[in-house]
C-alpha cells in the first residue's frame, strides 16, 4: 500500500484518486486523507475519514469529484501506531504559517515520544508523533525566520531532518502550496520513490492493488509533474527512481528544482554536497570566432517557368557583434535585381526574371566574424529583472509585433499560458532564470524529428506532441515569452557544429532560433534545439515576427512552373584567424 503519495504538476489538473483498499471484500485501514491547493491559492482543503467504511461517500467524492482540481497534492493512508483512530490524528496534517497552509504527511513512526521544553508556537492537537514533527518544523521555520520552503537552504533542512531522525523513522513529505519537499529516511526504515512523468501521454493511470490515480481521465493536458509515493505505482507514463536513504528533494511546478545528497548530524564526517538544481544553460566566455558560409539552393521545375519574382535574404547582420567580411550572391538565371533594407533591418534582394527557366540555382557565399563572446555581460546574472515586465508607452508601441501572440483557439492560448506561467512561477518569475529554464526544457523534453511537422504546425500542436524541428522549437518558444509579456522574434540564419558534432545535420540547411528583448540589454539569442545562449556558433541572416519575415529564399511563378522539388546544401566552416 503506497500509504504516502505526493504530486507535482506544471499546471492545475483534476486526477481521480480511486481508493480500492475501501472496495468490498478488501481490509479498510485505519484512515486516510487527501489535502490539496484548489485554483493555485495558498489555502489548502484537506478531506480526512478516520476508520473508513467500504465504499465511503468520501472516498467516491474524491474519486468523481471534478473540482478536486490543483497542482498540488498530498494522499495519506493511516495504518495507526500513535493515537486513537480519529479525525485528529488522521493526515495529512495542515497548520497555517507565513500568510500560506502547510500540509505535512509522514510514513514511518517514532521509536518514542520527543519531549518539546518550554513554551511552543505550535502544539498538536492530536496525539501522533506525525502532528509533534510538524509542529517542531514549523516552530524550526518560525525560530530561523523563515516563511516558506523556498527561503531555507535545502542542506540545512537535510540536517534538521537527519538530526531528528535519531527518534525513529523521518520519511516524510512536506508542502506549502508552493514547493514540495520529500525526504527518505536516513536509516532506510521506511522507502521513498520519486517518479517523473512527461509528455506526450494518450492516458495515464497510475496504481497498485490499494490506490489508483488516474491523472487523464477528466481530459488528457500534457503536463509535465513530479510524484513522491512509497512505492512505484504501476501503469505506463511513469519512469520511477528510488530516493536513497538521507535524501531530499525540493519539487516546484512539477519539476525538481533542489536535491540534497543523505546530511548527518554535527559532530559526525561531513554529508554528501549539495546536487542542485537541472543546469540551466548559462552561458561561459566563448572565444570570437571567423566562419565562412556557403548556402546553395536549386529548384526545379516540371515546366519551364517564364517569369517569376524572388526575395533573397541570405546577407548575414553586420553590426557590434557580427561583423560581415564578404557577401555574394550568384544565380544561373539572369534577372533584374535590386537590394533594399526591409522594416526589419534584414538585407533584401528583390530579382525579377522573364527568361524561362526549369532550373534555378542560388549559391550565397560569405564570411563573418562572431564577436558575441559574453551574451550576458551587460550586468551580473544575479540582478534580476523580473516578470512581468514593465514597459514605457512608446517602447510598447515599438515592440508591439513582437508581443502579439499567434492567433489560435483561445483554450489553446490559455494552456499555453499556464505553462509559460509554470516556468516563472518556478523560478521566482526572474526573467534571465525563467528564459533559461524554458530554453533548457525545449532541449530536453521535446524530441527533434525530421519530417514530423509543417510550416502550418502551430505552436500548441508541437507543445502537445512534443517534438518538431528547430522552426517548431523557436515558435513555441516565441509564443511561450510573448505570453509572458517578453518580446520574442524570429531569427533565421546559420549554425556551426564542427564536422563531428552530433547535431552535424542542423547544420546542413539554415537554422532557426530566438530573440528576445530584454530591458536596457536589447535583444539576445536563446537556441531551444540545442538549449544553448547564441554566442560564436550561430550567424544571424534575418529577424522578424515570424518564418515569414525572415525566410531565407522565397517567390512568386506567375507563368508556368508545376511541380517543384528542392534542394538546399549549407556548409559552415572555421576559418583561420
Amino acid at each position: 500500500m503506497p500509504n504516502l503519495l505526493a504530486m507535482s504538476f506544471e499546471g492545475e489538473l483534476a486526477p481521480c484518486f480511486d481508493l480500492r483498499c475501501l472496495h468490498p471484500g478488501r481490509k479498510p485501514p485505519d484512515g486516510w486523507g487527501i489535502g490539496y491547493y484548489p485554483g493555485g491559492e495558498p489555502s489548502a482543503s484537506v478531506l480526512k475519514e478516520p476508520a473508513p467504511p467500504h465504499g465511503s461517500i468520501r472516498s467516491e467524492l474524491v474519486k468523481a469529484w471534478e473540482h478536486l482540481e490543483a497542482s498540488l497534492f498530498v494522499l495519506h493512508v493511516r495504518t495507526a501506531t500513535w493515537g486513537s483512530i480519529s479525525d485528529a490524528n488522521t493526515q495529512p496534517f495542515a497548520r497555517s504559517y507565513g500568510g500560506r497552509d502547510w500540509l505535512f504527511a509522514h510514513s514511518g513512526s517514532l521509536h518514542h515520544r520527543v519531549e518539546r521544553g518550554g513554551k511552543k508556537l505550535f502544539d498538536p492537537v492530536g496525539s501522533t508523533d506525525t502532528e509533534m514533527l510538524f509542529c517542531e518544523l514549523l516552530g524550526f521555520f518560525h525560530a530561523s525566520g523563515l516563511r516558506s520552503i523556498g527561503d531555507c537552504d535545502p542542506v540545512t533542512l537535510a540536517t534538521w531532518f537527519a538530526r531528528m531522525g535519531v527518534h525513529g523513522c523521518m520519511t516524510a513529505v512536506l508542502t506549502d502550496g508552493r514547493d514540495l519537499l520529500a525526504y527518505a529516511d536516513a536509516r532506510g526504515e521506511s522507502a521513498l520513490h520519486l517518479g517523473r512523468v512527461v509528455p506526450p501521454y494518450e492516458r495515464l493511470a497510475l496504481g497498485d492493488a490499494d490506490v489508483e490515480v488516474d491523472l487523464g481521465r477528466r481530459g488528457v493536458k500534457p503536463r509535465k509533474g513530479v510524484i513522491i509515493a512509497s512505492n512505484p505505482l504501476e501503469g505506463e507514463g511513469a519512469t520511477w527512481t528510488a530516493l536513497a536513504p538521507g535524501r531530499l528533494v525540493v519539487v516546484r511546478q512539477g519539476a525538481v528544482i533542489a536535491e540534497v545528497g543523505a546530511a548527518t548530524p554535527p559532530g559526525e564526517p561531513a554529508s554528501a554536497p549539495l546536487v542542485g538544481r537541472p543546469d540551466l544553460g548559462r552561458p561561459q566566455r566563448a572565444q570570437a570566432r571567423k566562419l565562412q558560409v556557403v548556402h546553395r539552393t536549386a529548384y526545379r521545375y516540371e515546366k519551364p517557368v517564364e517569369r517569376s519574382t524572388h526575395l533573397l535574404r541570405l546577407v548575414p547582420a553586420h553590426d557590434r557583434l557580427q561583423a560581415l567580411h564578404s557577401s555574394s550572391i550568384q544565380m544561373s538565371v539572369d534577372g533584374k535585381q535590386r537590394d533594399y533594407e526591409d522594416v526589419f533591418g534584414n538585407q533584401v534582394r528583390r530579382v525579377a526574371i522573364e527568361t524561362p527557366f526549369s532550373e534555378l540555382v542560388i549559391e550565397a557565399r560569405s564570411e563573418v566574424s562572431l564577436l558575441d563572446t559574453e551574451p550576458f555581460q551587460f550586468r551580473p546574472l544575479h540582478a534580476r529583472s523580473v516578470i512581468p515586465l514593465v514597459w514605457m508607452p512608446w517602447q510598447r508601441q515599438v515592440l508591439a509585433p513582437y508581443l502579439l501572440p499567434p492567433e489560435l483557439y483561445e483554450s489553446e492560448l490559455e494552456e499555453l499560458a499556464h505553462y509559460a506561467m509554470s516556468f516563472a512561477e518556478r523560478n521566482d518569475y526572474d526573467l534571465v532564470d525563467t528564459l533559461l529554464d524554458l530554453n533548457q526544457t525545449i532541449f530536453r523534453e521535446y524530441e527533434y524529428r525530421q519530417g514530423s511537422t509543417s510550416l502550418s504546425t502551430t505552436p500548441y500542436e508541437v507543445y502537445a506532441r512534443r517534438r518538431g524541428v528547430c522552426q517548431d522549437f523557436a515558435n513555441l518558444f516565441i509564443c511561450l515569452a510573448r505570453l509572458l509579456g517578453v518580446p520574442a522574434r524570429y531569427v533565421c540564419g546559420y549554425l556551426y557544429t564542427g564536422p563531428t558534432h552530433p547535431n552535424q545535420r542542423q547544420a546542413l540547411a539554415s537554422h532557426a532560433w530566438v530573440q528576445v528583448y530584454l530591458p536596457e540589454s536589447g535583444w539576445k539569442g536563446f537556441d531551444p534545439t540545442n538549449g544553448v545562449v547564441t554566442q560564436t556558433d550561430h550567424v544571424r541572416v534575418a529577424v522578424g515576427r515570424s518564418y515569414i519575415d525572415a525566410t531565407p529564399t522565397s517567390g512568386t511563378i506567375y507563368v508556368g512552373g508545376g511541380r517543384e522539388t528542392l534542394e538546399v546544401e549549407v556548409t559552415v566552416t572555421a576559418v583561420d584567424v
